[in-house]
């Protein structure tokens, strides 16, 4: 199909990139209106981060269905219907008054948003020359940088100016106006229309192993985990789901994933380390605002204001690394990143109840140097060595272990984050004495003040949980600090893709990404 040009063209990336920007928005714009959802629906904060989890777990569900999905409908029918399938599950998000509400309605969110970003990506390629491709991806991949700036900015301003609705209720205009844009534009470049057969039941047992382990993790600690019969059943229905799921996919001819990927050295070892590093990435992006809010006394939208600057490197750094990247060792781009990030959450580790916002923007503003150099690394490594026909496969594989990685990363470590608390809140009131000591001083002090006794011990029972919490958030810090400079090792597992002959050019791209040494 021949490229677009003039007018079509700028509208046909705006409209795209409008569609991609939403969707990367919505996972990020929640996280710090984490504490007003959860206080609004009378839920606990820990509960509250369903909302993330359910959306990304749903996400990377509908993924490996986007080939069949598009050949079955049509790629630019189901980009528009899958734009307006979000508009619609983002208003019924804003509408929920319950937890349960709300997250059914982010499940079904994240089950529509899984086309929208592979399918983007298709279709821009498609209206540019081929000599432009790479220019189109930069395009694009600046949305992707661009809203995990604007995200937390957004989410704190709509929460403490308006109400967390308005959160979702945004991607109504925005999301109608891409998806008009989109259709006008595109509606005569439809891709060709197949029936293929589906994997049922693969999916079938994909749903059922990734919906039981996410409900173990979220639920586990409510619950009080392998004391609860319900968790045990989770368990057992994850395990058994799982091992047939495996052995299913692997013996099917049109399987819903592609396990077989696993087969290579690049894929195992990039898909994993991707992984991995993504879980711990993303538990501590949510972890800190819910630190910020529930113990430092931030507003969601100075929460907001601490995390925004994330992004101001990541979108100064990348294009060079996009440009870079057939020159470059990705394995050596890969390790300085995990480096970064092992320093960011190193420096994180020092954080105390005293930390001031200056203490906590450096981190952050580092950190984006760390993502520039993050994922475009790892998913050439990952998809080096494949052939052309199964890049598609092993690119939707990919992020789905990536974005279920993620979302398990969040339970995993707000399930440590409260654990770890209580560890250290019992370490430092064990040797406390009523009416002894500081304590004794420190409450009667209190108690001069107006307070009854009653008013007293409760407010020296919450300066013990600033500090256990804050104790227990540096843990974490620093575990997932060591475990990324751990990372490093699988990285270098990976065998490297021969670099162009030039900067300049040079190789075709079966060049780039099937020779590897």
């Amino acid at each position: 199909m021949p490229p677009l040009f003039g007018t079509a063209l700028l509208l046909g990336t705006l409209s795209l990139s409008l569609a991609t920007f939403m969707n990367v928005l919505d996972s990020s714009i929640a996280n710090v209106s984490i504490p007003a959802i959860s206080g609004d629906l009378g839920v606990s904060p820990g509960q509250g981060t369903w909302v993330i989890t359910s959306f990304g777990i749903a996400n990377a569900i509908s993924l490996p269905l986007t080939g069949w999905l598009s050949q079955r409908f049509g790629a630019v029918r189901l980009f528009t219907m899958s734009v307006l399938m979000f508009v619609l599950a983002s208003w019924l998000c804003g509408l929920a008054h319950s937890l349960e509400m709300l997250v059914f309605f982010r499940v079904l969110q994240g089950l529509v948003a899984g086309p929208m970003i592979p399918l983007s990506q298709t279709l821009l390629l498609s209206s540019y020359p081929r000599a432009k491709a790479g220019t189109a991806l930069a395009l694009w991949g600046m949305t992707t940088l661009v809203a995990p700036v604007v995200g937390p900015l957004l989410g704190g301003w709509f929460t403490d100016t308006l109400s967390w609705p308005w959160i979702f209720y945004i991607n109504i205009p925005v999301g109608l106006f891409a998806a008009a844009l989109t259709w006008s534009i595109y509606r005569e470049r439809e891709t060709p229309i197949h029936k293929l057969p589906i994997d049922t039941i693969g999916l079938s047992l994909l749903v059922t192993w990734v919906g039981a382990l996410q409900l173990m993790l979220d639920k586990g600690k409510e619950l009080d985990w392998f004391a609860s019969n319900t968790i045990v059943g989770l368990g057992l229905v994850a395990l058994v789901t799982f091992a047939v799921f495996v052995v299913w996919e692997l013996t099917q001819a049109h399987p819903v994933v592609d396990l077989r990927l696993f087969k290579g050295r690049n894929f195992a070892f990039g898909a994993f380390t991707l992984s991995v590093a993504y879980a711990l990435f993303f538990g501590n992006v949510v972890l800190l605002p819910l630190w910020l809010q529930q113990w430092m006394g931030y507003t969601a939208t100075n929460a907001g204001i601490a995390l925004a600057p994330v992004g101001v490197l990541a979108i100064l750094i990348t294009p060079l690394i996009g440009k870079k990247i057939t020159v470059w060792d990705p394995r050596r781009i890969a390790t300085v990143a995990f480096l970064g990030f092992a320093l960011v959450l190193w420096m994180r580790s020092q954080f105390t109840v005293q930390t001031d916002m200056m203490q906590i923007l450096i981190p952050t503003v580092m950190q984006g140097a760390a993502m520039a150099m993050f994922f475009i690394p790892l998913t050439t490594l990952t998809l080096t060595g494949i052939s052309p026909e199964r890049i598609p496969s092993a690119a939707g594989l990919s992020n789905f272990t990536r974005i279920t990685a993620g979302a398990m990363g969040t339970s995993i470590t707000t399930t440590l984050w409260d654990s770890r608390a209580s560890l250290h809140h019992a370490h430092m009131t064990e040797s406390l004495i009523q009416g002894q000591g500081i304590f004794g001083i420190t409450l009667e002090s209190l108690k001069a003040s107006g307070l009854s006794s009653e008013q007293a011990l409760l407010q020296i029972n919450r300066m013990i949980d600033q500090q256990a919490y804050t104790r227990a958030a540096d843990d974490i810090f620093l575990a997932s600090a060591m475990i990324y400079v751990g990372l490093i090792g699988f990285i270098w597992l990976t065998k490297r893709p021969l670099p162009l002959p030039s900067p300049l050019g040079g190789g075709s791209d079966s060049d780039r990404g099937g020779r590897a040494r």
